[in-house]
């Protein structure tokens, strides 16, 4: 019993006719075939196409599964990326392809890439949707993006928290580094995307909040020692270095100072 079937590779390729053996299929069911390139996955779009098979058919192997879906999208993505650097090169873009991501229900290859400044693209994405057979759409992003896309290991040796459970980058700025008494070093409170580090945000409210109730350097206080003048506070410890009016100095507990003058 003849069994026809027709089926494509890409959603914008040519129709292919293979031979589904004694298989039942539907429209948009997927399949892996046989071809001169080895297994490849396809989608059936028609049942007993009217074009005659001018050559010998290609083959269904079989349904196509899960695995078979996930390997066909890894390989769309990489040649997808690869082809997309490719152009850009010789379309002499200054731009950086990322990476390439496939949604199989709208049938869309989506291209992060990078830029100092604004692209000008049309031409590119021409070129990709006629060489990858899909409907391509390139998207720019920023550095933080950048690093959440390509992934890496941060300053703490864990993976990057924007890549394993950030979903969205809340603002960051200096004053957060200032309150945790941090060194306002840019190589050691940037991440990788050369950005502030997304964890100063962590602890700012609880660190903001705590300084609130230390006394302040040269803030004059009444210890269970005598008066003193604050040199130091340490947020993390809850306790303050001081001086007293002999000239020596003694780190005490906050619960340790009797009164304390308003703040300066």
């Amino acid at each position: 019993m003849d069994n026809t079937i027709g089926v494509k590779f890409r959603p914008r390729g040519k129709l292919v006719l293979c031979d589904a053996g004694e298989m039942a299929l539907q429209v948009n069911d997927y399949v892996v075939v046989e071809t001169g390139r080895g297994a490849e996955v396809a989608r059936v779009v028609r049942l007993q196409p009217t074009l005659q098979p001018r050559e010998p058919l290609m083959k269904v192997l079989r349904r196509a599964e899960a695995r078979d879906l996930e390997e066909a999208r890894q390989k769309l993505e990489k040649e997808a990326l690869v082809k997309c650097k490719e152009l850009v090169g010789q379309l002499g873009l200054t731009m950086k392809p990322l990476v390439a991501r496939y949604n199989p229900q709208d049938e869309c290859l989506t291209i992060f890439f990078s830029a100092e400044e604004r692209v000008d693209f049309r031409d590119l994405v021409r070129k990709l949707n006629h060489a990858l057979e899909n409907r391509v759409e390139l998207r720019q992003v920023g550095a933080r993006d950048e690093a959440k896309l390509l992934g890496g290991i941060g300053k703490c040796g864990y993976p990057l928290c924007c890549q394993n459970f950030l979903t969205s980058f809340s603002s960051v700025s200096i004053k957060m580094a200032k309150e945790q008494s941090l060194a306002l070093n840019p190589m050691k409170i940037s991440g990788i995307c050369g950005r502030l580090l997304c964890c100063l945000g962590y602890e700012s409210k609880e660190y903001a909040a705590m300084r609130k109730k230390m006394p302040q350097p040269k803030q004059q206080i009444w210890t269970l020692w005598g008066k003193a003048r604050v040199i130091s506070a340490n947020v993390l410890k809850e306790t303050v270095s001081v001086e007293f009016e002999d000239g020596t100095t003694k780190e005490i507990a906050l619960d340790e100072i009797v009164h304390r003058e308003e703040n300066p």
